[in-house]
């Protein structure tokens, strides 16, 4: 392992006073270290791992969020695609250099305890609700839409909008986003070993049925439809650079796999990479491929869009059919893999006090956390039920790209605080990467709108209170701060 950085004094490994910050070398004890710990085991190699990244990531941004970025920036939809890659990009040079330092289950949670403090930490831990537990619901309420084109290529059936597609869109319950998140949960808590496999197999499926749709909508490429190319301009390309970049959202849920996979310090690294590099590819070809096939106004809005312009370029409903077959498998591995991340980190901060002891109880059967995985799956299910699509993503996404912000501020002050500490991948062109890295975060942020940035203020002041009430007063940490000012030892 090389080197962290320069030589500075460590951080000690108890507890500091008032940011209670946790050292790296304590989070990577108390979770068991290298080795097995708290009940979970290490089951997922490098291939497995990788698999798990492409499914936590591949499923409603592309399959259904494009027609909404295409609304936003027309053809210039691609440069938008290269925009939220860009900004995912450098920041997972920070997540693939923290998860080799600390690997651990809480990702970015557990990062931020380590470098600013608790109280942030939280807040963070808070945003992962939006980014794990909400885009579950988010990529639910996409599951409903391609489940009935696929009937509809299949038996000629489709599923009453009142019951398969959002609120706001003619729905009014959506069943099957509570469907595939149950189906989720049952798989979940068999095992990590049954949940990656299943993981593995989905995400080769979706590959194939993304290089298909490119395959057969580039036999329909017409120059003429990418102009005017960026009609709407950089407020349009911005904008749509933020829808798009929910297509992106889950490449972090690797490094929740801290304590699940073998040889953690090289495979997460080298996992996030991988993941990202080749979504990045893919997704830039199908945005090419569908704007190229049809125009930016034939594919706006469109829902099951993908579908749609293998259908007008076939003039056939069988390749439409494969592909929302594809969408189908696509958006049920990213409701399996993003669950899976969101029991992780919540078991983390259960461990730490910050929240309930009940999410941290592994069963020694399974070897997964069983009750917080039904408790995750019963409270998200609900708002993949009722809220309108476009709601949940926004908010989902400038939360994410809010803790991403934090995360390339964490590597920062991880190198300084800890220089010596073990990694075998360290961010490159240092600071100047994770620099950029929280410009774009902030860039991309700021595209959202002002009403969901409203509507984050609300939800990060409602976490801050709940910190106040719950988590600072059981935090572990803060208990073993007290004991130590009352002059005995720290635990």
């Amino acid at each position: 392992m090389r080197p962290y950085g320069t030589k500075r004094p460590a951080d000690p490994a108890g507890p500091a006073p008032g940011r209670r910050i946790k050292s790296p070398e304590r989070l990577v004890a108390e979770s068991g270290a290298d080795l097995e710990g708290h009940g979970l085991r290490r089951t997922m190699g490098l291939f497995q791992l990788v698999c798990f990244g492409v499914g936590a990531i591949v499923g409603t941004g592309i399959f259904v969020g494009l027609s909404d970025s295409v609304a936003e920036a027309g053809p210039a939809v691609v440069v938008s695609f290269l925009l939220a890659a860009a900004t995912c990009v450098v920041t997972a040079f920070a997540f693939a250099e923290l998860g080799s330092a600390i690997p651990v289950s809480g990702s970015s949670y557990s990062f931020a305890y380590a470098t600013l403090g608790e109280p942030v930490a939280f807040l963070v831990g808070w945003c992962l609700l939006l980014e794990y537990g909400v885009s579950v619901s988010a990529v639910a309420v996409g599951w409903g839409q391609y489940l009935s084109a696929l009937l509809d290529s299949v038996t000629g059936l489709t599923l009453p909008r009142a019951l398969a597609a959002p609120p706001g869109d003619g729905g009014v319950v959506n069943v099957p986003a509570v469907v595939v998140i149950g189906l989720a949960a049952v798989l979940l808590v068999r095992g990590v070993r049954e949940s990656a496999r299943a993981t593995a197999v989905m995400a080769v499926v979706k590959i194939a049925v993304l290089v298909l749709f490119c395959a057969i909508a580039f036999t329909a490429f017409e120059a003429g439809n990418l102009t005017p190319f960026a009609a709407t301009g950089v407020a349009g390309i911005t904008s749509g650079a933020s829808i798009a970049f929910f297509s992106y959202i889950g490449f972090d849920a690797v490094t929740t796999a801290g304590e699940e996979v073998r040889d953690p310090r090289r495979n997460i690294p080298l996992a996030v990479l991988v993941c990202i590099g080749v979504v990045t590819v893919l997704y830039c070809l199908v945005a090419l491929a569908a704007v190229g096939a049809l125009s930016a106004g034939e594919v706006a809005d469109q829902p099951a869009a993908l579908s749609l312009i293998v259908d007008e370029v076939t003039d056939s409903s069988f390749g439409g059919g494969v592909i929302a077959f594809g969408a189908v498998v696509a958006i049920a591995s990213v409701v399996l893999a993003v669950l899976y991340g969101q029991t992780r980190v919540l078991m983390s901060m259960s461990r730490d006090g910050l929240v309930p002891r009940v999410f941290e109880r592994v069963s020694p059967r399974t070897a997964v956390p069983v009750a917080g995985t039904w408790i995750v799956a019963a409270v998200f299910a609900v708002p993949a039920a009722v809220v309108p699509l476009d709601v949940v993503l926004n908010l989902t996404t400038i939360g994410t790209l809010a803790v991403m912000g934090v995360v390339n501020v964490a590597v920062i002050v991880l190198r300084r605080r800890h220089p010596d500490l073990a990694a075998d991948f360290r961010t490159p062109l240092f600071p100047f990467v994770p620099a950029l890295g929280v410009l774009l975060c902030l860039y991309l942020m700021w595209g959202t709108g002002s009403g969901t940035w409203a509507r984050f203020a609300v939800f990060l002041a409602a976490g801050a209170l709940v910190y106040a009430l719950y988590g600072r007063r059981h935090s572990r940490l803060g208990a073993e701060g007290s004991v130590t000012r009352r002059g005995a030892p720290a635990g």
